[in-house]
C-alpha cells in the first residue's frame, strides 16, 4: 500500500488539473455573459435576514456531526476508539484537502489513511472503514435521489432520472434471477478468484471488508446495529438538503418544495466527480439550472446556491485547513510513523488503540 498509494494522488492531480482549467474558465466566461443575474443575485443575498440565517449553519453542523459519526461508529465496530473531537477534527480537515484541489478525493482518502492509521487503526481497518463509509454515503444519496423522484413526479428532469431508475431496477431483478443459479454463482466465483489472484489490491480490498464486517458482527452481531451508521450516514445528506433549504429561506425565497430534493441530489453527482477544487462552478451551474426549472426564477436560484455552497464549502475551508495544519504539526512533533505502530498488512485493527469498544456505544 505504501509506494503506489502514495503516487496515486500526484498522478490523479495532474490528470485533473487541464480539466478543471477548462471548466473553471467557461464559468468565469458564463459568469461576465450573465452579469446582470449576478447582480441581482447578490442584491438579494445583501438583504439575507440575520435571524433566520442561523438554521443554515445548524442544519450543515448537523450533517458534519453526523458524517463524523459514522467514520467513528466503524472505528468502534472494528476495536478502536476514537474521541468524537478527534474525529470530528479530522472530518473537517479532509474534507477540505478534498475540496481544494481537482481530483483531490485521493489526496482526502490518502491524508485520513494515515491519520487513522497514527491512532492505532491496522491497515485493513482503516482502509475498510474508508471503504464502508463511502458505500454508506452513496445509499444514502440513492435513497434521497429516489425520495426526490417521488416528491417532484412527472416533472423537469427527473421523470428522465426516474425511467432509467426503473431501467435499472429491471436490470438488477434479471441479474437476481439470473444469479440462483448455482453454476452462475461458481463462475463468478472462479472469475473473481482469477481477479484477485493477478491484482493484489483488490485480494487486500476485500479482507479487508470482511474483516470490518466481521469484527463489528463479534462485537454487536445482527443486521440491527448497521442501521445506526446508515442513519447516520442518510440524515448527513437530509441535513446538507436541509441546509440548501434553509438557506432560500433565509433570503425570503419560496421553497419549491416539490423539486428542491432532487435538485440537490442530482447537483452532488457532478460535483462529486471533483473535477474542480470542491466541484466549484459546476454544483453552482448544475444546482441553480435545476432550481430554475422547479420553478424559481435565475437570480432567486443563484442567490439560494451561493448561500448554500457558502455554509457547505467555502466556510469550510479555512476551517479544515486550520485542523490539518494542527493536526500535521501535532503528528511530526510526536514523532509518530504514517504507518502506526502495527508493521504488517495482517496487523489486528485495534493495534496501539487505548481501549476495546462498549456494546452500548
Amino acid at each position: 500500500m505504501g509506494v503506489e498509494e502514495s503516487r496515486t494522488p500526484g498522478r490523479a492531480g495532474r490528470a485533473w488539473w487541464p480539466i478543471a482549467v477548462l471548466l473553471v474558465g467557461g464559468a468565469v466566461f458564463v459568469a461576465i455573459s450573465r452579469r446582470d443575474e449576478l447582480g441581482k443575485a447578490f442584491d438579494l443575498l445583501s438583504r439575507v435576514s440575520l435571524v433566520k440565517l442561523p438554521l443554515a449553519l445548524a442544519c450543515e453542523a448537523g450533517a458534519l456531526l453526523c458524517l463524523t459519526g459514522v467514520q467513528r461508529w466503524l472505528l468502534l465496530a472494528g476495536g478502536l476508539r476514537v474521541r468524537l473531537t478527534s474525529m470530528f477534527a479530522l472530518t473537517l480537515a479532509s474534507n477540505a484537502v478534498a475540496g481544494a484541489l481537482p481530483g483531490g478525493a485521493a489526496f482526502s482518502t490518502a491524508w485520513l489513511y494515515r491519520q487513522l492509521r497514527r491512532r492505532g487503526a491496522g491497515q485493513a481497518l482503516a482502509a475498510a472503514s474508508l471503504v464502508v463509509a463511502g458505500a454508506l454515503s452513496a445509499l444514502g444519496l440513492l435513497v434521497i435521489i429516489v425520495v426526490g423522484l417521488l416528491t417532484t413526479g412527472a416533472r423537469g428532469p427527473g421523470a428522465v432520472i426516474g425511467r432509467v431508475l426503473v431501467v435499472l431496477g429491471l436490470v438488477a431483478v434479471v441479474v437476481f434471477a439470473v444469479f440462483r443459479s448455482a453454476r452462475v454463482r461458481a463462475a463468478c466465483g472462479r472469475g473473481w478468484r482469477r481477479v484477485k489472484a493477478r491484482h493484489d489490491r483488490m485480494r487486500r480490498a476485500e479482507e479487508a471488508v470482511r474483516g470490518l464486517v466481521e469484527q463489528a458482527r463479534s462485537v454487536q452481531p445482527g443486521l440491527r446495529p448497521w442501521l445506526r451508521p446508515y442513519a447516520l450516514a442518510q440524515f448527513n445528506w437530509v441535513l446538507d438538503a436541509a441546509c440548501l433549504a434553509a438557506s432560500l429561506w433565509a433570503l425570503d425565497i419560496g421553497v419549491p418544495w416539490h423539486g428542491v430534493l432532487i435538485a440537490y441530489a442530482l447537483a452532488q453527482i457532478p460535483g462529486s466527480l471533483r473535477l474542480t477544487p470542491g466541484g466549484v462552478g459546476i454544483v453552482e451551474a448544475s444546482l441553480t439550472a435545476l432550481l430554475v426549472v422547479y420553478g424559481l426564477s435565475p437570480q432567486q436560484a443563484l442567490a439560494g446556491t451561493l448561500l448554500y455552497r457558502f455554509w457547505s464549502y467555502w466556510l469550510l475551508q479555512p476551517v479544515g485547513w486550520g485542523f490539518w495544519i494542527a493536526l500535521t504539526l501535532h503528528g511530526r512533533r510526536s514523532g509518530d510513523d504514517d504507518t502506526g505502530s502495527d508493521s504488517g498488512p495482517d496487523a489486528g485493527p485495534d493495534g496501539g488503540s487505548d481501549s476495546r469498544p462498549d456494546s452500548r456505544e
